[in-house]
């Protein structure tokens, strides 16, 4: 009588050898979740906290020393403020040692004096609140010196106050701004429609360069890597060029169409509406077709010519072949391909900021986000908007692996 064999993958070996496996991995596990997991749950933080830029440094005291005065009407004076306008700071004190030669005539509340080291306790300092502590002293000597001793020397100062950053207090206010009015919607039809566009038309600029370097032909090799000068160029060059091309002032594209009659004044391309938006999507498919292109021209290579020669004769069209045939052999990397760039572009904020700023309608989520975190130093509202594009990308992905087929690859 035999024992039973234990179902694969369940004995002592198998455990270990999978905690093994665990082990190997938890580095390169803790690693990702360090760089990926824990920015993306910090600006979910962010967006529900209703804070500028300058609210990134916590509240403190912050103190000034000077001398005051001449003669016998010399006063050491301390200034101090909670540099919040909003968070009160509490536990303030301040220190300091006056230098030798300095005598206090007289100290007055909240401060004494224990020889010629000075204290002060100040409790607590509401928003915007400022204090202002006068010691009248005497000095054995020069008073410009005794000023560069003084001013030169930092009093010793504490104080704390809640970080807005770090507290559980949390608000929708970033959301509210978001989705107030209709400068949103606005901003995500743009942000669409750049995409959308984008993503489609470097696909088929993509796809109809892959079939005319599909064919050999002397020269090819020059063709192809001429063709993926717009991605491989720096985009701060292509940009610059792009904006200098169409100037309304001194571009060819401009002077062109003047002297050929099919304009009768310059056309401010990256200025006006919708011509701007127009113009960088057009931007954005001739920069990025030659990423299509080359995945593309990969996946036609690896066909088997066999398929060809069999509709040739049957008669196929060159239409039919490329109908029949070929796309439903490329539908798999296009589908990839759509999916890596809906992504890219949707993220897309260097084109577009080069190009125009942002302006003449052309304003995408992304620019959006730049905007509200630094230009006008809402950084709570600048991640409420992130969140929103990571919200959007979501959706977009669960809908598009929805809805694709498995024999697609995907």
């Amino acid at each position: 009588m035999t024992s039973a064999t234990p179902p694969t993958g369940t004995g002592a070996l198998a455990k270990r050898e999978a905690r093994l496996a665990w082990t190997l991995l938890a580095p390169t596990v803790i690693s990702v979740s360090l760089v990926v997991i824990l920015p993306l749950l910090a600006i979910f933080w962010i967006s529900f906290k209703p804070f500028t830029l300058s609210d990134l440094r916590p509240p403190a005291p912050v103190v000034r020393e000077s001398l005051r005065g001449s003669g016998n009407d010399l006063r050491i004076e301390y200034r101090v403020r909670n540099s919040s306008q909003d968070i009160a700071v509490v536990g303030v004190t301040l220190t300091d040692v006056l230098p030798d030669g300095v005598t206090a005539r007289e100290v007055t509340s909240p401060c004494v004096l224990d020889g010629q080291n000075l204290f002060c306790d100040f409790g607590t300092l509401e928003g915007g609140q400022r204090e202002r502590i006068r010691i009248s002293v005497t000095i054995d000597g020069d008073s410009d010196t005794f000023e560069d001793l003084i001013e030169g020397s930092e009093p010793g100062v504490t104080g704390s106050g809640p970080s807005v950053l770090t507290n559980l207090e949390f608000s929708l206010e970033n959301y509210a701004r978001v989705f107030d009015g209709d400068e949103f919607w606005g901003v995500l039809w743009v942000t669409l429609f750049y995409t959308v566009v984008g993503t489609i038309g470097a696909l088929v600029m993509g796809l109809f360069a892959a079939l005319l370097l599909n064919k050999s032909f002397k020269g090819q090799g020059f063709i192809r890597g001429l063709y993926l000068f717009p991605y491989v160029a720096p985009v701060i060059a292509v940009a610059f060029t792009w904006v200098t091309l169409f100037d309304p002032f001194s571009g060819s594209a401009n002077a062109l169409l003047v002297q050929m009659g099919l304009s009768s004044e310059p056309i401010n391309f990256f200025g006006e509406r919708p011509l701007a938006l127009i113009m960088v999507t057009v931007f954005e498919i001739w920069r990025y077709f030659p990423l299509s292109f080359l995945f593309i021209l990969a996946r036609m290579q690896s066909i088997d010519s066999s398929m060809y020669e069999a509709a040739d004769m049957d008669g196929a069209s060159p239409f039919q072949k490329f109908w029949l045939l070929s796309i439903p052999q490329l539908l798999g990397i296009l589908s990839v391909l759509f999916l890596l760039r809906f992504i890219w572009t949707f993220n897309k904020f260097d084109d577009i900021f080069l190009l125009t700023g942002g302006n003449a309608g052309t304003r995408t989520l992304t620019v959006n986000v730049y905007e509200q975190a630094f230009a006008i130093s809402n950084i709570g509202a600048g991640a409420a908007v992130a969140v929103v594009i990571l919200l959007c990308l979501i959706a977009f992905s669960f809908v598009f692996f929805r809805f694709i087929s498995r024999e697609e690859g995907l």
